[in-house]
């Protein structure tokens, strides 16, 4: 391969803590870090962040392999048919076809660094997010 035969080089992405394309679903909150043109549609990084006590997107599957890295206290994570409590620094690979789900069962605030492969997920994120607000998480 030559360097004319090369696909046109892609930006770095540098985001503060904090920073992304921001969803706020009520008691969830995603933040997209990269997806789409960022990662030329490989692949979709972003934070979850679940309030005390909360439900998340409920039991799914779906082709896409997730990573769930625990960023901050501790998520409860469906694997299977197996719940599991996930400290902060736990990472989770769910195959893609495994049926999956997060929750927040403590105190505090939680967050996960979710990526999904092969990307993008992004595009589904308007209508989760309106799917969150006609359906708001319940108590977990």
């Amino acid at each position: 391969m030559t360097l004319s035969d090369r696909p046109p080089a892609r930006a770095p992405v540098v985001l503060l803590p904090g920073a992304g394309r921001d969803y706020p679903m009520g008691r969830i909150r995603a933040v997209f870090k990269a997806d789409g043109a960022e990662t030329a549609q490989r692949y979709s990084i972003s934070e979850w962040w679940l309030e005390p006590h909360t439900q998340g997107p409920g039991p799914h599957a779906h082709d896409e392999d997730d990573v769930f890295y625990v960023l901050e206290c501790e998520m409860s994570v469906l694997v299977g048919e197996r719940w599991l409590d996930a400290p902060r620094g736990s990472f989770v690979l769910v195959p893609g076809g495994t049926t999956h789900d997060f929750q927040n069962r403590g105190d505090v605030r939680a967050g996960v660094l979710n990526v999904s492969v092969p990307g993008p997920f992004e595009p589904a994120m308007q209508g989760i997010a309106e799917w969150f607000r006609e359906n708001p998480p319940g108590p977990a």
